[in-house]
C-alpha cells in the first residue's frame, strides 16, 4: 500500500502566450505522507502558486496546459478525473488557503454563510447544524463573538480577520490535506505569527498535512517538517527543514539563506542578494537554470544536472554539478563574486562621470 498521501510525479504545466509557451511547472515531482508539513519555496514566479492550483485542478485552460506528469491524492491521479468528482475532493479532501482572501471570498455573502455552504455541500448536513459547526470553526481561528460576527460581511474585517475565515473555510470539512499559498502576504508581522501558529495547532488537532507555500525560507524555520525548494518551474533542492538550513547544497538556496537578515550577527555593510534575474521560461535554458546567476557556475553547468540524493544523507537531493561546501569551490565562487562587483562598480563610476559630464 502507497503510504503517500499525495505524489506529484513530473508535472509540467505550460501557459500559452503570443511568443510561445511559458514553461510555469516543468517536470515537478515531491510527494507528502499524511500528517507531514511541506513547504514550498521559492522566488516570485519560480512555480509554488501554479503547482498548488494544478493539485486542486483550478489551473484556467486556456491559457494553461497540463503538458504531461501525474498527480496522485489516495491513490487516485486527479489529472485524470471528472470535474464532478473533482468538485467532490476541493474542499472535502483538500483544502486551500489562497493568497488574497479579500479577492477570494465573496463580498455578498456573510463569512458564516461562506464557511457553511462547504459544509452543506460535502457533510449533507442541514442549515441548522451547519451554522453551529461554522460558528464553532470561527472560535477555532481565533474570531471574537463569533457568533455575532457569522453574519458579517468580509469587507467588515481586517485582513488578519479575513485571512482566519480563509482558514475555517478550507478547514470546514477536515480535509486530509492543506494547501497554503503564502497565507501571511501583506500582513504584519504579529498577526503573521498567529496566523502561522493557527495553522499549526490546527492541523496537529486533525492530523491534517500541510503544503505551505511561501518566498520566505524564515517562515518556514519552525513549522514545515521538509523543505523543497522552486527555482525556474524546477524542484532543484529537497530534504529535512533542519538539514535545508544546517547544510545547503545548492547555490540557490544558498543565496536565499544568505539574504535574510539575522539578529544574532554582527551587521554587516550590506545585505547580501541574488543578482540578476531569472530565466525566460518561455525559452528556458537546456542546463541549469540558475547558471547566469551562479557564481559557482562552471562549463559543466550547461548540462542539465540529475536530481541526486547527497552523499551520506538519502533524504536530502539536490540538482546541482557542483559540491558547495568545499572549499576550492567557494574560494573560486568569491573569486568571481569579488570580479563581478569589481566590474559592477566601475560601470557605475562611469556612468557617474558621464552624468558629471553633461
Amino acid at each position: 500500500m502507497n503510504e503517500n498521501l499525495l505524489e506529484v510525479q513530473d508535472l509540467k504545466v505550460y501557459f500559452k502566450v503570443r511568443a510561445g509557451h511559458v514553461h510555469a511547472v516543468d517536470g515537478v515531482t515531491f510527494a507528502v505522507k499524511p500528517g507531514e508539513k511541506v513547504a514550498i519555496v521559492g522566488e516570485s514566479g519560480c512555480g509554488k502558486s501554479v503547482t498548488a492550483l494544478s493539485i486542486m485542478r483550478l489551473v484556467a485552460q486556456p491559457p494553461g496546459v497540463y503538458a504531461g506528469g501525474n498527480i496522485f491524492f489516495e491513490n487516485e491521479d486527479l489529472l485524470t478525473l471528472s470535474e464532478r468528482r473533482m468538485q467532490k475532493i476541493r474542499g472535502g479532501q483538500i483544502g486551500i488557503i489562497f493568497q488574497d482572501p479579500m479577492s477570494c471570498l465573496n463580498p455578498t455573502m456573510t463569512v458564516g454563510d461562506q464557511i457553511a455552504e462547504g459544509l452543506r455541500i460535502h457533510r449533507k448536513i442541514d442549515k441548522k447544524e451547519a451554522r453551529a459547526r461554522a460558528t464553532t470553526l470561527l472560535e477555532e481561528v481565533g474570531i471574537p463573538a463569533a457568533k455575532e460576527r457569522y453574519d458579517s460581511y468580509p469587507h467588515q474585517f481586517s485582513g488578519g480577520m479575513r485571512q482566519r475565515v480563509m482558514i475555517a473555510v478550507a478547514l470546514a470539512c477536515n480535509p486530509k490535506l492543506l494547501i497554503a499559498d503564502e497565507p501571511t502576504t501583506a500582513l504584519d508581522v504579529t498577526v503573521q505569527a498567529q496566523i502561522l501558529e493557527q495553522i499549526s495547532s490546527i492541523c496537529k488537532e486533525f492530523g491534517t498535512a500541510l503544503i505551505l507555500i511561501t518566498h520566505d525560507l524564515g517562515v518556514v524555520a519552525g513549522l514545515s517538517d521538509r523543505v523543497i525548494v522552486m527555482y525556474a518551474g524546477k524542484v532543484i533542492e529537497e530534504g529535512e527543514t533542519n538539514e535545508i538550513f544546517s547544510n545547503p547544497r545548492h547555490p540557490y538556496t544558498l543565496g536565499l539563506l544568505n539574504s535574510v537578515p539575522r539578529l544574532n550577527e554582527e551587521r554587516q555593510s550590506e545585505l547580501n542578494t541574488i543578482e540578476g534575474a531569472p530565466p525566460d521560461l518561455v525559452k528556458p535554458p537546456t542546463g541549469c537554470p540558475f547558471m547566469a546567476r551562479c557564481y559557482f557556475a562552471k562549463k559543466i553547468c550547461n548540462e542539465m544536472p540529475s536530481f541526486d540524493p547527497v552523499e551520506g544523507q538519502p533524504t536530502h537531493r539536490k540538482a546541482c554539478w557542483v559540491d558547495v561546501t568545499d572549499p576550492n569551490v567557494q574560494a573560486y565562487a568569491e573569486r568571481r563574486r569579488q570580479a563581478r562587483r569589481a566590474a559592477q562598480v566601475e560601470a557605475i563610476d562611469e556612468a557617474a562621470n558621464v552624468l558629471q559630464g553633461e
